[in-house]
């Protein structure tokens, strides 16, 4: 054997070898936990089914959703879909938990869902490993309660503060919180962050290839693809003869995660002066706005020392706002003992109206209670008005 032929057999090997260390790397990003027997049943005997996604933006836009949506017509292609895209910029889990019900449940029984929610947790809500529990248990709970069959996918997309974690090994937040929660539910998860940063280790991707937090086709079709492989892998095995409810244990040992949240329309809030129920002027107000909050009524008040109080029933009572440019801080109190104030401004919210949830008290003893706001003076500077505006509140 000639010198040339001896690197062409040993090239070949070594890159066997490297092949099948990164495909070994990848099976052990895809966590699957339990089985997709239930939604293939429905989709191959019923041949309809319900497919819905919950997320922010990565989620919203035109990503990994529809590459999914495809492949999934391809696969089951005598099946009619109905496909709910629950996506919403900006909004992290407690957010999700509240609008579980308006945004997906509502839609009716989900068969198969996909959820992501640690970027958002992570840059937009800078969530504590508590509170993103509390949102991500609210979600798979609150969905297994409402259909005991249904199957999750929860996916990790990245941004680069949490990629430059894992490249230095270590987990970020949201990422380890989540974790804790789907593996006490059993509910399977597509580590896509710890992928991408396997595979910029071995030169075969690139932040940029990838897109950045919001990605690019490649990042998206990635995405897509190790959701696909998983659900292939499940769907292998001979199909289930009936539907096996998926367990619901004991909550996580956080006693307050928003597994019954629900959006309370402002409307039904008792208003003092300076309080309305109507649709902002927005064009007299400075910063960005998103149509999807255009053209309906809101609670919202540019009169500090206005107040206004809520009924409720539940143990957590926050609200999901609009904070602008001129966003001010919102004083509370629960029963008249309760009391404390929400600064509603964020980093976000300079030159934006930007969408946030912000909570008032999430571990009141279950019952009857009232919420009263006062729109603060300290949020006032000398020649600036302060405002509030509540597009629901959020009660568990």
């Amino acid at each position: 054997m000639n010198l040339k032929n001896t690197i062409l057999i040993l090239c070949a090997v070594s890159f066997a070898v490297y092949s099948f260390a990164e495909k070994e790397k990848s099976k052990t990003n895809l966590l699957l936990r339990g089985n997709f027997d239930n939604s293939r049943l429905v989709f191959e005997k019923k041949k309809k089914g319900h497919v819905a996604f919950m997320g922010g933006s990565i989620t919203e836009m035109n990503g990994y959703r529809p590459i999914l949506w495809e492949w999934l017509q391809k696969h089951f292609p005598q099946t009619e879909f109905t496909f709910t895209n629950a996506g919403i910029s900006s909004t992290c889990s407690t957010t999700g938990a509240f609008r579980l019900q308006r945004d997906v449940l509502d839609h009716g029984p989900v068969d198969l869902l996909f959820v992501e929610f640690a970027v958002n947790d992570d840059q937009d809500a800078g969530h504590s490993r508590e509170a993103a529990q509390r949102g991500m248990e609210g979600i798979l709970r609150h969905l297994r309660t409402h259909n005991p069959n249904a199957d999750v996918v929860v996916t990790y997309f990245v941004n680069p503060g949490m990629l430059k974690q894992l490249q230095e090994d270590k987990q970020p937040l949201p990422m380890a919180a989540h974790q804790e929660v789907l593996e006490h539910y059993g509910v399977s998860s597509v580590h896509l962050a710890k992928e991408l940063a396997d595979r910029i280790e071995s030169g075969t991707f690139t932040w940029s290839k990838f897109g950045g937090t919001h990605p690019k086709k490649p990042g998206n079709q990635l995405a897509a693809d190790m959701s696909a492989s998983m659900l292939k892998k499940s769907w292998k095995r001979p199909l289930a003869k009936k539907a096996i409810p998926h367990p619901v244990p004991e909550k996580l040992f956080n006693p307050y995660s928003y597994t019954r949240g629900r959006f309370l329309s402002p409307e039904k809030a008792k208003l003092k002066s300076g309080w309305r129920w109507s649709e902002p002027e927005w064009k007299k107000l400075s910063g960005g706005k998103r149509g999807r909050y255009l053209g309906k009524p809101l609670l919202h008040s540019e009169k500090p020392g206005s107040t206004a109080t809520v009924n409720f029933e539940g143990s957590a009572i926050g609200a999901f706002v609009l904070a602008g440019p001129d966003a001010g801080i919102l004083e509370f109190d629960i029963d008249g003992k309760v009391m404390g104030t929400v600064t509603l401004g964020h980093r976000y919210s300079r030159g934006l109206h930007y969408p946030r949830s912000i909570m008032f008290a999430h571990d009141l003893k279950p019952g009857k209670h009232t919420l009263s706001l006062t729109l603060s003076e300290k949020g006032t500077t000398e020649g600036k008005t302060s405002a509030a505006r509540i597009l629901q509140f959020c009660v568990n």
